[in-house]
């Protein structure tokens, strides 16, 4: 992301923000209420189109493309309020994002042998997805019946099997119990180890996130104020006086 700016008439909501996120790394962006997290979220998997500026990924330039173009080129995010199909088990809420499958096509859809195999893959794949967020044994409930906490790793099952390369999580952890908190943040390192995903993620309660993080950047109105080391970040007077000001 390089020089990237967003206004809201008068408001300023991101004013030049330049900052990376390394491949398969866990990275957390921080700040009081009001500094552009969630703005910069929205541009980068396109639900705003910034005023100016770039965003890349892998190098290449997606400034302004739609988010069904992003979520075909491995960009998948989750929302503080998770949007599930209620009334779907776990196990189909999971296969929903499965990408491709020709049991989906009218025609195709005729012919059993067609899809049958591709049809049993994704399961075990969705499966799998489910064992890494320990949702597995819970695979034939409705989505209903599940907690606050467990409806936030179905979502991110969700985001997952999508073949996510990038996945943006906004406050995973939001109204979730401590236990439950930190389980979460060991599921998405484990994630990050066995399939290779990238994250950057939005939270606040940093008591619990920030020692599971790669990097951190802070922000505060609509600027980044420092970046790196969870450690150095928080220790640096811009970010504490960011927060103390707020």
């Amino acid at each position: 992301m390089n020089e990237v700016r967003k206004a809201f008439g008068s408001l300023q909501a991101l004013d030049g923000v330049t900052f990376g996120v390394k491949e398969k790394e866990i990275h957390i962006l921080i700040g009081p209420n009001g500094s552009g997290k969630t703005t910069l979220i929205n541009v980068v998997s396109g639900f705003y189109k910034p005023d100016s500026g770039m965003v890349s990924l892998a190098g290449k330039d997606i400034t302004g493309l739609p988010p069904y173009e992003l979520y075909a080129m491995g960009i998948s995010r989750t929302f503080q309020i998770p949007s599930l199909f209620t009334k779907l088990t776990v196990m189909e809420n999971v296969l929903v994002a499965e990408k491709g499958n020709p049991g989906e096509s009218f025609t195709k859809s005729l012919f059993k042998g067609s899809w049958m195999k591709k049809e049993t893959e994704a399961t075990e794949r969705a499966f799998k997805i489910l064992q890494l967020l320990d949702l597995d044994k819970m695979w034939n409930r409705q989505a209903s019946t599940l907690s606050g906490g467990q409806m936030k790793l179905l979502e991110l099952a969700r985001a997952l099997m999508s073949g996510a390369k990038l996945a943006l999580l906004d406050e995973p952890i939001s109204g979730v119990n401590p236990t439950l908190a930190h389980e979460i943040f060991a599921r998405i390192l484990k994630l990050r180890d066995e399939l290779g995903v990238t994250f950057l993620i939005v939270e606040h309660r940093l008591e619990i996130a920030l020692s599971y993080v790669d990097s951190v950047t802070a922000m505060a109105l609509g600027k980044v104020v420092a970046e790196g080391k969870p450690e150095l970040v928080m220790a640096d007077p811009k970010v504490i006086e960011a927060y103390l000001g707020a």
